[in-house]
């Protein structure tokens, strides 16, 4: 082969690997780049929430902690019958398929996109969680999935949840959002006839709201000041793909403002 043909090969592999090495979205769509770009900062954190064996050890270890929990706690004396709240999304079933298919699309969360996934009613199981919750009813808990899906995806998610054969996944116990995503009211609704002996949850709000506030250092001075509490009465398992753990650092706005305020947020902590 001649030096000028083998320049010229040499030149063409250079600029496809490069290609193919830079940051790009999976999709051809260039009408909202800000959006794609956004979309495409979630790629490893979800392939971690969806693919890797360390997240499922963690569910199957969160939820066997959570049976060490429960049993100490109903071992405390009450006169109210026993009862565990859990979230639904990210917690008992598994939306990653959701947040793959806005990364192929470079597109992110819309209550449209959002709503269309969740009607098919085919989210799995997280590892551990059917298991967990069979376990609180066999020890005479009674189990309520307090959730902020919308009012009108009560019926998809109590299908899904059926589909898996998850207890008590009924109109009374599958507690949906009515005008606020704060689930103090609803949690109280329980606490008035049961015992809540444990909740399980990806954020901690699915604990107490008050840790929905990030102003301060991420807010971790809430979580530490209520740490005796949390580590009673609350299991947090992992979710690498949103949360107000992200919301802290994005805040509303555009998606280009989004993307402005992450690329801020690490300068500042690399400097």
């Amino acid at each position: 082969m001649k030096r000028q043909h083998k320049s010229l090969l040499l030149l063409t592999l250079t600029a496809v690997l490069l290609s193919c090495a830079s940051p790009r979205a999976l999709t051809t769509d260039g009408e909202n780049p800000a959006s794609a770009q956004l979309s495409q900062q979630n790629v490893n954190a979800t392939l971690y929430q969806n693919a890797s064996a360390e997240v499922a050890w963690l569910y199957e270890q969160g939820y066997a902690f959570a049976r060490i929990k429960l049993d100490a706690n109903l071992a405390l004396p009450d006169s109210l019958p026993p009862a565990v709240i859990v979230d639904v999304d990210e917690t008992v079933l598994d939306n990653s398929p959701y947040e793959l298919q806005n990364i192929l699309e470079g597109r992110n969360y819309t209550p449209e996109t959002w709503k269309a996934w969740t009607a098919r009613a085919e989210a799995k199981p997280l590892p551990g969680a059917l298991d967990f919750l069979n376990y609180a009813v066999s020890r005479g808990c009674s189990v309520y999935y307090i959730t902020n899906r919308d009012a009108d995806e009560q019926e998809v998610t109590i299908t899904n949840l059926a589909k898996h054969g998850f207890p008590m996944a009924d109109k009374e116990h599958v507690l949906t959002m009515q005008g606020t995503s704060d689930k103090t009211e609803r949690r109280a609704g329980v606490s008035r006839k049961h015992r809540v002996v444990l909740l399980v949850g990806d954020q901690l709000t699915d604990y107490d709201q008050a840790l929905k506030d990030r102003s301060a250092d991420q807010g971790l001075p809430s979580m530490y000041r209520m740490s005796g509490q949390l580590s009673q009465y609350f299991i947090l398992l992992p979710n690498s793909t949103y949360g107000y753990w992200r919301d802290g650092i994005t805040g509303r706005g555009s998606d280009a403002e989004k993307r402005d305020r992450v690329r801020s947020f690490i300068e500042q902590r690399v400097r």
